[in-house]
């Protein structure tokens, strides 16, 4: 005879203590599944996936502070993920597209069963979820960010977009310079441009993307190219593209 199957270690994050309740009632059901960490928050959930190391989230989407996809782009692949919600047509259609298990509120029994019937051949099939897709397509059509989140650890930042001075690029990271902290991220700089608002924030160089409220001036440098000089003394180059942009919204 082989050896019993070890059970599949599941987070449970919800901000609504009755639907936690229900999922732990639910969860009873099967001897297979063992509840690790209960999570009534997205730092919280980011926090007990880092130290806990789960074989599966279930994950909320509508939560204060940080909603699901806030704690997704945090932990990216490292767990798969069933996610529940009530009705959300952008989540629900990016969750169709991307093949990623949802359960919409309210559920029962049988439908949380199949939902973790997928779950345990995804995760013995170690696939892994299509993260930064998924975000970006639950999140279209809706208004640009006002705060841009880094992990540190189980640690999590929640950077203002207001307080950034600049962005550069750095292959597939970004580094956020704001006051005179360097912050970095998982993130390309094409990316996170189509996330910002286009009218505050501005692409003046391939590697650049500038809080024009910053902009103290622009100088004309000996090389026939122009400078940002920022109020806080720093400068940044611009292409001749950046320039243009740049003239639209002054």
């Amino acid at each position: 005879m082989g050896s019993p199957a070890l059970p599949m270690r599941v987070i449970v994050v919800d901000d609504e203590e009755l639907a936690r309740a229900l999922l732990r009632e639910l969860l009873a059901g099967h001897p297979d599944v063992e509840i690790v960490a209960e999570c009534g928050n997205g730092f919280e959930a980011v926090k007990a996936v880092t130290e806990k190391k789960p074989d599966l989230l279930l994950l909320d989407v509508q939560m204060p502070k940080l909603d699901g996809f806030d704690v997704l782009e945090l932990v990216g692949t490292d767990v798969p993920v069933i996610f529940t919600t009530a009705y959300d047509q952008y989540a629900i259609k990016a969750f169709q597209v991307h093949a990623v298990d949802y359960l919409l509120k309210p559920f029962g029994a049988e439908r949380l069963a199949e939902a973790l019937a997928r779950a345990r051949a995804r995760v013995g099939a170690r696939e892994t979820l299509p993260a930064k897709a998924l975000v970006s397509d639950a999140r279209k059509a809706r208004a640009p960010i006002e705060r841009i989140l880094i992990r540190d650890k189980a640690d999590v930042h929640v950077i203002p977009v207001a307080k950034i001075d600049y962005i550069e690029s750095q292959d597939d990271y970004v580094s956020l310079k704001v006051g005179d902290r360097q912050l970095l991220k998982e993130q390309t700089l094409s990316e996170l441009e189509q996330q910002l608002d286009p009218g505050r924030f501005v692409r003046i160089h391939r590697r650049y993307l500038l809080n024009v409220s910053r902009l103290a001036r622009i100088e004309q440098s000996v090389t026939d190219s122009r400078v940002a000089v920022l109020q806080d003394g720093s400068e940044l180059p611009i292409s001749r593209s950046g320039y243009a942009k740049l003239r639209e919204i002054l």
